[in-house]
């Protein structure tokens, strides 16, 4: 029997729950300890919402950012890169995820406020990365990483 698509599931019974991979939207799902549930959109999606949708072959869970006219601005909460995706890539919708044994419905106020803090403080994470990024590639350049690490005892 072959794998059924995340769309064909959708079409026969209006949800899917699945346990997640991957860290794009970590902190919010962890990988293989957060369960989600996804049904199919009821209309375009908002700003805020976490739309799975389908990137070739691959299906990726990514926050909206803004809905322009025919496609969705797109970010893993754990990413840093813009994604343009459009309507008809969206096959599905997040409406609740389980983490650390507690479900959190995406209606919830508690949720959205959330949501709307960890894009607010994006300016600030980007920052950090890029600082990281700097201190590290400065580090290897001098030759300096290896001594640190050893030093450090990390590998």
């Amino acid at each position: 029997m072959s794998e059924r698509t995340f769309e064909e599931l959708l079409a026969k019974d209006g949800r899917i729950v699945y346990t997640t991979r991957g860290a794009s939207m970590r902190p919010m799902l962890t990988q293989s300890k957060s369960v989600v549930v996804i049904e199919r959109p009821k209309g375009p999606l908002k700003k805020y919402d976490v739309a799975l949708y389908r990137r070739g072959d691959k299906y990726v869970l990514h926050r909206v950012l803004a809905v322009r006219d025919g496609w969705y601005v797109i970010r893993g909460d754990n990413t840093f890169a813009l994604e343009r995706v459009p309507f008809k890539a969206v096959v599905g919708v997040l409406t609740q995820f389980t983490r650390k044994g507690r479900t959190v419905s995406c209606a919830d106020p508690n949720y959205l406020r959330y949501a709307r803090f960890w894009h607010a403080i994006y300016p600030l994470r980007l920052f950090k990365n890029r600082a990281r990024r700097f201190v590290y590639v400065t580090l290897k350049r001098l030759g300096l990483l290896g001594p640190l690490k050893k030093l450090l005892g990390r590998r």
